[in-house]
């Protein structure tokens, strides 16, 4: 057994995983596990290729917060969340659903709080550092960037519809046991083909870095849009604050943000909705309003899109015993 399988055995016993068959609507051909009994249910599937990578699905929930502080081995992952909700805590921001999100292990701790509840269904990639540069050097020989800063670049979007379509594939593929690791390796490769082929393409689109004095600015608009995430600020009113026209406020927010003002604005109210949903009474109908929404429906609908699930299902969600 590798070392790396050694690992993610330990982490499985660690968090009170047991070993189980896997049910109808994973794929073959690797390992599953389950809850031991009172902590919580769903599953967790595994399939490896030692030293080279590993595929993983959740698709679980915990029963209590939970805490979780690993230190992974050296890897680069790529994962789709359907559904997820906590925070990251080092450094702290939340977890959000539908979106593609990368992580760099072996260099920091990972520390997060899985709420309560609520699933958490994923899959993901992870490489190991041997399998990518031996493939990028292949295919790329001394001309690829970084693999790190690549996959850094990636952080958390939405708009990386291809990846969603390949992990989506792999989590549904109902071929034999018998050629999966094919099929595996054939779908691995190309996930990471598509990662690289994004990151060209940023780099075309970003003409030129922002300087340092534009992004104080824009961090100091982002902490001025945290304050007054709830009042009807117009793009002219955040320009003036930022010391910016328009035009290149939309551009320069967009490059340091990776989503427009819109759409940050946007997480900053549901992630406050969040915290109301969960820790007051207030109706659903009052949340809307305290995070700037006048239309409950509306609102509803993007709670749903960014968590997962419709305000009221996560309220009753996070509050079961």
């Amino acid at each position: 057994m590798s070392k790396n399988k050694e690992y993610y055995k330990a982490l499985f016993e660690k968090a009170n995983f047991i070993p189980c068959e896997s049910p109808e609507g994973f794929p073959p051909g690797g390992d599953c596990y389950t809850f031991t009994p009172g902590l919580g249910e769903g599953y967790y599937w595994y399939y490896e290729k030692p030293g080279q990578y590993n595929i993983k699905i959740h698709d679980f929930s915990f029963y209590e917060d939970q805490i979780l502080n690993f230190e992974f081995p050296e890897c680069l992952s790529v994962t789709w969340y359907e559904s997820i909700s906590g925070e990251e805590l080092s450094p702290y921001r939340s977890l959000n659903c539908n979106v593609i999100k990368s992580f760099l292990g072996g260099f920091e701790p990972y520390r997060a709080l899985i709420h309560r509840n609520i699933p958490i269904r994923s899959i993901g990639i992870e490489y190991r550092p041997d399998f990518f540069n031996q493939i990028l050097k292949d295919n790329f020989g001394d001309i690829y960037d970084d693999p790190k800063s690549v996959f850094k670049s990636i952080d958390e979007t939405s708009d990386f519809p291809e990846m969603k379509k390949l992990l989506w594939d792999i989590w549904k593929y109902d071929g034999a046991k018998s050629s999966a690791q094919l099929y595996y390796d054939g779908k691995v490769r190309e996930a990471l083909a598509l990662v690289f082929e994004r990151h060209r393409k940023l780099k075309e689109k970003t003409k030129a870095s922002l300087s340092s004095k534009d992004e104080d600015l824009l961090k100091s608009l982002g902490l001025y849009i945290n304050d007054h995430y709830a009042d009807r600020v117009s793009i002219e009113s955040l320009a003036k604050i930022a010391c910016m026209g328009t035009t290149k406020l939309k551009s320069t927010f967009k490059d340091y943000y990776g989503m427009t003002i819109a759409d940050y604005i946007q997480k900053v109210r549901i992630d406050h909705a969040e915290h109301l949903l969960a820790f007051t009474d207030l109706p659903v109908s009052e949340v809307a309003k305290a995070v700037g929404y006048i239309s409950p429906g509306h609102f509803a609908e993007l709670f749903s899109s960014s968590k997962g699930l419709l305000p009221l299902t996560y309220r009753k969600a996070f509050r079961k015993k």
